[in-house]
């Protein structure tokens, strides 16, 4: 069924299909395509803010201080007022009462304009002044006495500089006056979930009739406004169900887990030092099905810290090795790879697995007899940074891809991994994918990121890990933290402080703490412990992001090797790094740092079975954000629901990092409080895309336009 929207009286709107590139401006005069409003499809997804009420006129004598309202009213006087600040003051009247407009920026002409006897029709907030109510720079008009009032709200849309409101109401009205909605979907659908139709929807949107509940259109809980989430949220999902049915298209070589004890899988199980847990078989025991098929396999590996994310990586490296072909774990940064490095290389090699390591601070002579190895297929596991995937890189038979950290990494990374493998087979076959997460992902926000990849979940920590104490202090009690520092490093412990910054600079804050805290500076800070331990200064060690990668890993070793007792560092020792001898962690304006990253820092202690403490240091005063931030982690240690917490406190975008791939920008849909709405869209999408193949391609261009192609990773 399609139905036409026409509640303005305008004329047509050029192009109602979406162009190939949405986001590109027609030309720079376009108003519209400065906002991204290309299409007509555009405009009517580019919702009101607000509303303001111009259906009814409010008499001056019921005037309300505060309460913004219409008046009609005629001029007494208009003057200029000169002075400290020059303004023009204008008297207006009518049968109930005296009302004075003032304006500090004005044109000459407005005095004329606003000549005594002229009838005006005024919007504005009333407030009360020193001598009546008054209403400084309202909305003013020259009007005849039986001039009608809107039917309607008058919306007030999104808008940028150079683009008014009275052009964006025109065009928008004009485009959803010619523009054709067939609904998407079906009539059984829109009744079960007690939804209006998309057209009706969109009109009521952009011009709600009087007596519309306007509470209910501004808090987004109104019927139209969950349709439209609702419709948002089906494009999304639908998307990453054709991204799905793609890879599933693909082909990949089968690496079936080799029988018998004498698997190296199997050999590996064996020679750990510890027991696996209970999830880390059944993430083992997934991740070994999809490796024995014929199709790529795309899954995530998600856990908390310290839960053993790597033995599983390990698990299905061997697979995938005994299999006869390569397998290449690609991390982040030099430190995590390394971290990497020195555990697979110390489970693996004695099962004669050969490891080849490539990184940025690799020398050339190594580097080059690294890539010699890979190529010739001397090496079996291949362990580095962004290195991987250069140009100079050939793979022998690459079988299995696994992207630590994989939010780190854009799309165009994952792409180079998949092409590499495609360029060892002859037959379009491509390696299959592992990635790994350590930031625990709410499971609403799961289903948003990755609703097209299988998800496994280590949820249990391996047993004999001590939970890590969390207290807060607050700055003034710093000395007694040093204190408490200096004792355990006499006592042979070993110790993180962790600090925000690098070096002094005036950083805007942007999660809820102090704007105007000083961040203490890195080194200075480690030039003050120094000072604090008196003879044990030496045991100081330092590093931080702008470190050669060389010196960072000399300085980590000694950490590591417990020759420095004391690591004065950034958020560089935010993953992967793994001392178990490390049993506290000082964090230096806590209140800058989000909660997942703060989970993240604590999760560097407490590795081991020694008992574990975390004292975060804020500074005065404190937002409201940054203290429940503190006081969640203070309170959990469990990761999930701190990575719930923090998707409610600050949204999606925040909580992954602005290089998180794989997530469109929702416009209207929120996952803090739709996670309903997403649940229904997945059923949803799944049904269209069978059912009505046409209706669902439809809905996808409306939506996302060409913006799927981020799916392709």
């Amino acid at each position: 069924m399609k139905q036409r929207l026409a509640f303005y009286a305008s004329p047509p709107m050029p192009r109602t299909t979406r162009s190939p590139s949405p986001g590109t401006p027609r030309s720079k005069s376009d108003p519209g395509a400065r906002l991204g409003l290309v299409s007509a499809w555009d405009f009517a997804l580019h919702l009101p803010l607000h509303y303001i009420d111009e259906t009814r006129l409010t008499p001056i004598a019921a005037l309300r201080d505060g309460v913004s309202a219409v008046v009609q009213a005629t001029v007494r006087s208009a003057e200029l007022m000169a002075g400290r600040r020059r303004q023009l003051r204008v008297r207006v009247t009518d049968d109930a009462g005296e009302l004075e407009l003032r304006f500090f920026h004005f044109y000459p002409g407005w005095q004329r304009q606003y000549a005594p006897g002229k009838l005006l029709r005024i919007r504005g907030e009333a407030r009360a002044g020193l001598f009546g109510m008054e209403m400084v720079h309202p909305a003013c008009q020259v009007c005849e006495a039986d001039a009608p009032l809107p039917r309607g709200f008058t919306p007030v849309y999104p808008a940028g500089a150079g683009v008014g409101q009275p052009w964006l109401r025109r065009a928008t009205a004009a485009a959803l006056a010619h523009l054709d909605v067939p609904d998407p979907l079906p009539e059984a659908v829109r009744k079960r979930m007690r939804l209006p139709g998309l057209g009706a929807a969109l009109a009521l949107l952009h011009a709600p009739p009087a007596g519309t509940n306007i509470a209910a259109l501004e808090d987004r809980t109104h019927p139209a406004w969950t349709r439209i989430k609702f419709d948002e949220l089906l494009a999304q999902q639908m998307a990453q169900q054709c991204a799905r049915a793609r890879r599933q298209s693909r082909h990949a070589c089968p690496l079936p887990l080799v029988p018998g004890a004498g698997a190296l899988a199997r050999r590996l199980i064996a020679a750990l030092p510890f027991e696996l847990t209970h999830d880390q078989r059944c993430c083992a025991a997934e991740i070994a099905a999809d490796l024995a098929r014929a199709q790529p396999m795309h899954r995530l590996l998600q856990g908390d810290v310290g839960s053993g994310k790597t033995v599983v990586a390990a698990l299905a490296a061997a697979q995938a090795i005994d299999a006869g072909f390569q397998c290449v774990l690609m991390a982040p940064t030099d430190l995590l790879a390394t971290q990497h490095l020195g555990k697979l290389a110390g489970w693996l090699e004695p099962l004669g697995v050969r490891v080849a390591w490539l990184g940025g601070s690799q020398g050339r002579a190594a580097k080059a007899l690294a890539l010699t190895q890979v190529a010739a297929g001397e090496a079996d596991l291949i362990v580095g940074t962004h290195a991987v995937i250069q140009d100079r890189v050939r793979f022998a038979r690459l079988g299995l891809a696994i992207v630590d950290e994989q939010h780190r990494f854009g799309v165009a990374q994952r792409l180079s991994l998949r092409a590499k493998g495609l360029e060892t087979a002859g037959d379009a076959r491509e390696p299959h994918l592992l990635t790994m997460s350590a930031t625990p992902i709410p499971r609403t926000l799961a289903m948003a990121l990755y609703g097209d990849l299988d998800v496994s979940t280590i949820a249990s920590a391996p047993p004999g890990r001590t939970p890590v104490r969390t207290r807060v202090f607050a700055a003034s009690r710093r000395d007694a933290v040093i204190e408490r520092v200096r004792t355990l490093v006499s006592e042979g412990r070993q110790v993180y402080w962790v600090c925000p910054l690098v070096e002094e600079a005036p950083e805007r804050d942007i999660t809820g703490g102090s704007p105007s805290a000083e961040l203490r500076n890195v080194e200075a800070t480690c030039t003050e412990l120094r000072a604090a331990l008196g003879a044990q200064g030496n045991l100081v060690g330092l590093v931080h992001g702008r470190l050669r990668a060389t010196r960072k890993a000399e300085v980590m070793a000694e950490f590591v090797a417990a020759r420095l007792r004391l690591l004065v560092a950034t958020t560089v020792i935010e993953v992967g790094v793994d001392v178990p001898t490390a049993s506290l962690m000082v964090i230096e304006h806590a209140e800058r740092f989000g909660l997942s990253q703060l989970h993240q820092l604590r999760g560097r202690v407490g590795r081991g079975a020694m008992a574990a403490e975390c004292l975060l240091l804020f500074s005065e005063p404190l937002s409201d954000m940054a203290r429940a931030r503190l006081r969640a982690l203070r309170d959990s240690t469990d990761g999930f629901a701190l990575a719930q917490k923090d998707l409610e406190l600050r949204g999606p975008g925040e909580l992954l990092g602005q290089r998180q791939s794989g997530l469109q920008a929702l416009r209207h849909a929120d996952l803090r409080t739709d996670a309903a709405l997403l649940e229904q869209a997945r059923e949803v999408a799944v049904d269209l895309l069978r059912d009505d193949p046409a209706a669902a391609r439809m809905h996808l261009e409306r939506w996302l336009g060409a913006g799927t192609d981020w799916l392709a990773a």
